[in-house]
Parts: structure tokens; sequence; C-alpha cells
């Protein structure tokens, strides 16, 4: 009786999670953003001219062409033309609008250059180039690019000049733009803006082994059958040689340091008192340094062929820093070939 073969045990599932990656970036405004902005704020939209006589909207600090620093603000209208247009069926978080809209260019009246921001439409067929377009101002406006809420269609013949045009009558505007000193109560001088992105990842068979590993305080890489080298982390193919890396190969748990940096700005969120160290570290059998952080050491103390091993998280998940073995610093020609 012959038995049956043994069925093979199905390969693990890749991991996947959800990764959220964001910060604030603040910004400090020269002169020509800061009255730009201020002006949203009051209702106002304010370009620059040119070296060469063109009205940027919004302005910018110094010219495309000549690199010059340019400085003439003008007052522009709050109504435009669409120059060009793309539909968002399915709008995203904290975009303009919580429902489908159109991305637009607008030239606004006085203005050589095209502002983009979102239309408010019923659908695609309302939108064509050339169409007649107004500003729809944000009930609170703080000074930001969001003090316009979106822009609206709107037909009409009726041009004024920007010094005529009555406060509550969002529908005329100028053919021309009109000087303007940029001169507002308050002005705003800097901004935060809240960079984000959401999105799910998966590492992958090769990282996926690689994090499973961490689980049972192991590190494991993958060795090109080519060339040889061991990557930790591995990348799941030779980056050398472009070929598929399945021998896995344990290393470490001790490394040694082959190049670091000293960190004095504390990020947010982090408990980590600064100054701290992170380090390149190649892992002993690695042929790819790894980076971590280092602990156990006063910070001025860390060296190149520091020999360190992990301290690992409560659970075991992964290393929460690597601090120093007390063996002696490994010789430079060991670790050269990895910094």
């Amino acid at each position: 009786m012959t038995a049956a073969p043994e069925a093979a045990a199905p390969p693990p599932e890749a991991l996947r999670a959800p990764l959220v990656v964001e910060f604030p970036f603040t910004r400090s405004l020269g002169p020509v953003q800061s009255a730009f902005l201020t002006g949203l704020r009051e209702r106002v939209v304010l370009g620059v001219r040119t070296t060469a006589g063109q009205v940027m909207v919004p302005p910018v600090e110094y010219d495309p062409v000549t690199a010059e620093e340019i400085r003439e603000l003008v007052q522009v209208a709050t109504t435009g033309t669409v120059t060009t247009w793309a539909w968002n069926g399915q709008p995203r978080p904290n975009q303009p609008l919580d429902r489908p809209f159109a991305w637009v260019l607008v030239r606004l009246d006085g203005a050589d250059t095209a502002l983009l921001h979102a239309l408010d439409a019923p659908g695609p067929e309302a939108v064509h180039t050339g169409m007649r377009v107004r500003v729809r101002w944000a009930e609170e406006r703080t000074g930001a690019i969001t003090d316009i809420a979106c822009f609206e269609p709107y037909e009409t013949s009726e041009i004024s000049e920007i010094n005529e045009v009555d406060e509550d009558d969002e529908g005329t505007g100028a053919l021309q733009a009109v000087p303007h000193d940029g001169a507002f109560t308050d002005p705003v001088t800097g901004i935060v803006a809240e960079a984000r992105l959401d999105y799910t990842y998966s590492p992958g068979r090769a990282q996926t082994a690689y994090i499973n590993a961490l689980s049972g305080r192991r590190t494991v890489g993958e060795r090109c059958p080519s060339c040889h080298k061991v990557y930790v982390p591995p990348r799941g193919a030779c980056p050398t040689c472009g070929v598929a890396t399945t021998d896995r190969v344990e290393v470490g748990p001790a490394g040694t340091v082959t190049t670091y940096c000293v960190v004095n700005i504390k990020a947010r969120n982090l408990d980590i008192e600064v100054p701290y160290v992170y380090a390149h570290i190649a892992l002993d059998g690695a042929d790819l340094a790894l980076h971590g952080r280092i602990g156990g050491i006063p910070y001025d103390q860390v060296r190149m062929g520091l020999r360190v091993e992990p301290v690992w998280t409560e659970g075991g998940r992964y290393p929460d820093h690597y601090r120093p073995t007390g063996e002696p610093d490994a010789d430079y020609d060991a670790y050269k070939e990895l910094i």
C-alpha cells in the first residue's frame, strides 16, 4: 500500500495593515504670500505683476523668467474663466467638497495665469472649458486658500471695475487688475499645513517573514543565490543581481554601528528625550545595515564600530533600541563595505 503524498503547506498570508503618514508643516510667509492669504481672509484676491507685465495669481515672489524679485501687487476680480478641468467623482476626506465636483484651472479676470481649485457643479455635463465662474467664499475665513470654499458657475454680461463693485455683489469683476498696496490689519505671517497620507500597506512575502520572525525575537534576512549577499530587512530580490531571494538566513542578534547621527529635535508623539542617536547597524551575518536607536550609553559616546545588541519591546514584537554589548569595538575593515 502506497501512502498518499503529503500536501504542501500553503504559503503564509502576506501581512496588510492601514498606515497613516502625517506631519504638520510650518511655513513663514514673505510679504507677497502674506498679502495674498490675508487678502483672501478679507475677500480680496491679489496677484503680482511680473517684469514683463503679466499678472500671476496665485502670486509668486520671484519672476519665473528672470528670477528677479517682484513685489508689485494688484487686485483681480472674483470672477473668471475655466481654462481646463477634470471631474472628481469620488472626493477624498478633507477635499474642498464632500460630494462629486470638478477640479478646475480658473483664470480670474485681470490675471494672466490660472488658479487651481474646486468647482461645485451638478455633474461633468455641466462643466466645460470657457465657462464663467465666480468665487464662493467660506463663511469663516482665516487667511488660507480654503477661504475660497470653491468656485460656482456664473453667467452674466455685466462687467465693472473692481473699485466700483459693491461689497456684497460678488457677481461682478474687472477685466483689468488695479494696484493694491497689500496692507491689511493683522496680516497673516505664517501657516501650518497638515500633510497626511492614508493607505493600506502590504510588506510582501519577504518582509512578512521578516516581521513574523521579529515576534519570536529573531532577525531573518534572505541570501541572493548569485552574489550570496544577505539582505536585512529582506527585499524579495537582490538589487544587484536582479534575481529572487528565497534562502532565509537568521542573522545577529548583535551587530556593529557603521555610522550614526545625533538627533536634537524632539519628534511629535515620540516620548524620547533629546539628544539621542539613530544609527546604521550591520547585524552579524548581514550584508546590509538596518537602522535603529542607540540607548544605554550617553549620546556623545556612540561611535563607529561600537558593538550593540537589541533591547526588545514588551511582548517582543521588535527591537525598541540597541545597547552596547561590552565587547571591544569592531575593526574598521570588518564593516567598511557596509557604511
